[in-house]
C-alpha cells in the first residue's frame, strides 16, 4: 500500500459504526414504554451482554487476524452485526419475557461478537503501519467509535419516533416515523454497507516494515537486553498485565456506566423535581438526553485523539493517572451536577477520560508486550472492557434508588388524560463508588512499570 493513511480512513469508516453500540439509552425508554412489565435491570440486560461479547469477540478474533489477516475478520464482523440487528427488528413480536431472551440473543450476543470481531482489525492494522505515532493513531483509530453515538444517536431518536434530524439541537431534515423495531432494521443495513466498505481498506504491512525516516527509539526488552514478544501466555505470567487489566475495568465499568445509561440518568435528574409532567415537557428532556448521548460521544471521540498524543508526548504511566484522577474526581461531583449545562460538563468530562483509556489501552499493550502476537494479546486486556461492560451498568442499575413516580400526561381534544408512569432513579451511590475505585487504580498506577525492564530509581 503506498499511502498508509487509507489504512486510518477503513479503520474510522468501520469504527463510527461499530460505534453505535452506544446509543443503548435512546432505546432503553422506548423499550420500556412497549414492554412495561420491564424493570430497570431487564431493560439494562441488554447493555451488559452486549458489552460482554463485544469483549469476548475481540479476544477470538484478535486471534485469528494475527493468522489469516484483518479484511476477511472485519468482513466476517460487519455480517454478523448485520444479522444481529435485522434478527433483532422482530422483538415486537414476542410477549416480554420472550422478547427480552430473543432481543438479548440476536441484539446482544449476535451484535456484540460481531462489534468484537470487527473492532480489533482496524486497530492491529493501524499499530503495524503507524509504529512511530503508536499513540495517536491508535487514538484516530478508535476515535470513530467514539464519534459514531454523536451520527448514530439522534438518527436512531429520529427514527423511533418521527421527526427532525438534530445535531447540536438544529433541525437538519426531516425523516418518517419507522417505529422501534423497524429502526434495528435500518441499522442493520446500513452497517453492512460501511463495516463491508471500509474492510476493503485493511491489509497488514509487509514483515519487518518501518516507516521511511523512523528509528525506533526503544523496544519492549527483557532483562537481558533482546527484543521481546510476548505470547499470550507470557503475558499473563507478568503482574503488569494484571495489575493494567484491573485499572482498566475499573476505568472502563465507570465510564460505561455513564455512556450506556446518559439519557435515561438525565430523564431522571430533569423530572426529580417533579410529580406530573405533560407529554411536550417529556418530548424535551427526551431530545435533551439524546442531545446528551451525542455531546458525551464528541467528547470520547476527542478523548481518544487527545490523549493518545499525550501519551506519546509525556508517557503512558502519566497519561493514566491524569485520567483515572480526573475521572474519579468528576464521578463524585456528579450528584451535585442537576442544571443541564453542568450535567453536560460533568458527563463530557468522563468521555473524555473514558476515550483516552480506549487509546492508551491499545498503545500500551505494544509497549508492553510486543506486536507479534498483538492480536491475542490486545484481546485479552481488552476483555477488562468487557468485565466493565458488565459491572458498570449492572451498579448504576443495581444501586439506584426509586425517588419518584412521576405521572406524564397527554393533551388530546381539550382533555388531560394519564398515559404512563415514569420512575425517576437516584444514581448518587454508584457514582460514588465509581468515583472512589477510580481514584484507587490511580494510586496502583503509581507501581506500573515495563515488564522486564529495571527503572531508573
Amino acid at each position: 500500500m503506498k499511502n498508509r493513511w487509507w489504512v486510518v480512513f477503513g479503520a474510522i469508516i468501520i469504527q463510527i459504526s461499530l460505534g453505535a453500540v452506544y446509543i443503548w439509552s435512546v432505546f432503553q425508554t422506548p423499550l420500556l414504554a412497549h414492554f412495561p412489565a420491564w424493570n430497570e435491570r431487564q431493560v439494562t440486560l441488554p447493555a451488559q451482554i452486549i458489552l460482554a461479547c463485544f469483549a469476548l469477540g475481540v479476544i477470538i478474533a484478535g486471534r485469528i487476524q494475527d493468522k489469516i489477516g484483518p479484511r476477511p475478520v472485519a468482513l466476517a464482523g460487519g455480517l454478523l452485526l448485520a444479522a444481529g440487528l435485522m434478527l433483532a427488528s422482530l422483538t415486537g413480536h414476542f410477549e416480554p419475557a420472550k422478547a427480552l431472551s430473543w432481543l438479548t440473543l440476536t441484539y446482544s450476543v449476535l451484535g456484540g461478537l460481531g462489534i468484537g470481531t470487527a473492532y480489533v482489525c482496524p486497530i492491529a492494522t493501524c499499530v503495524k503501519w503507524f509504529p512511530d505515532k503508536r499513540g495517536l493513531i491508535t487514538g484516530l483509530a478508535v476515535a470513530g467509535f467514539g464519534a459514531g453515538a454523536f451520527f448514530f444517536a439522534p438518527l436512531a431518536k429520529a427514527l423511533i419516533d418521527g421527526g427532525y434530524y438534530q445535531l447540536f439541537g438544529k433541525n437538519l431534515f426531516p425523516l418518517p416515523a419507522a417505529g422501534l423495531f423497524n429502526t434495528f432494521l435500518i441499522f442493520g443495513l446500513i452497517f453492512l454497507v460501511t463495516i463491508i466498505g471500509g474492510a476493503f481498506f485493511l491489509k497488514n504491512p509487509e514483515p519487518g516494515y518501518r516507516p521511511a525516516g523512523w528509528n525506533p527509539a526503544k523496544e519492549v526488552t527483557a532483562a537481558g537486553g533482546q527484543k521481546v514478544n510476548f505470547s499470550p501466555s507470557r503475558m499473563f505470567r507478568s503482574w503488569q498485565f494484571w495489575l493494567l487489566w484491573f485499572v482498566f475495568l475499573i476505568g472502563c465499568g465507570g465510564g460505561l456506566m455513564i455512556i450506556m445509561k446518559a439519557a435515561p440518568i438525565w430523564q431522571s435528574v430533569a423530572l426529580s423535581s417533579l410529580k406530573e409532567a405533560g407529554s411536550m415537557r417529556l418530548e424535551q428532556i427526551a431530545s435533551a438526553g439524546a442531545l446528551a448521548v451525542s455531546i458525551l460521544a464528541i467528547f470520547n471521540s476527542l478523548g481518544r485523539i487527545i490523549w493518545g498524543k499525550i501519551s506519546d508526548l509525556s508517557s503512558r504511566k502519566s497519561t493514566l493517572l491524569a485520567i483515572f484522577f480526573i475521572e474519579g474526581l468528576t464521578m463524585l461531583l456528579l450528584p451535585q451536577m442537576k442544571a443541564f449545562s453542568i450535567f453536560l460538563t460533568g458527563i463530557s468530562m468522563i468521555g473524555l477520560c473514558f476515550g483516552g483509556l480506549l487509546a492508551v489501552l491499545p498503545a500500551i499493550t505494544a509497549d508492553f508486550f510486543g506486536t507479534e502476537h498483538y492480536g491475542a494479546n490486545y484481546g485479552w486486556m481488552f476483555s477488562a472492557y468487557g468485565a466493565g461492560g458488565i459491572l458498570g451498568p449492572y451498579l448504576a442499575a443495581r444501586l439506584m434508588k426509586t425517588s419518584a413516580i412521576v405521572k406524564i400526561r397527554q393533551f388530546q381534544a381539550g382533555q388531560e388524560n394519564p398515559v404512563q408512569t415514569i420512575v425517576v432513579g437516584d444514581y448518587r451511590l454508584a457514582f460514588l463508588l465509581a468515583g472512589a475505585l477510580c481514584l484507587a487504580a490511580a494510586a496502583a498506577l503509581l507501581l506500573l512499570k515495563q515488564p522486564g525492564v529495571e527503572e531508573n530509581q
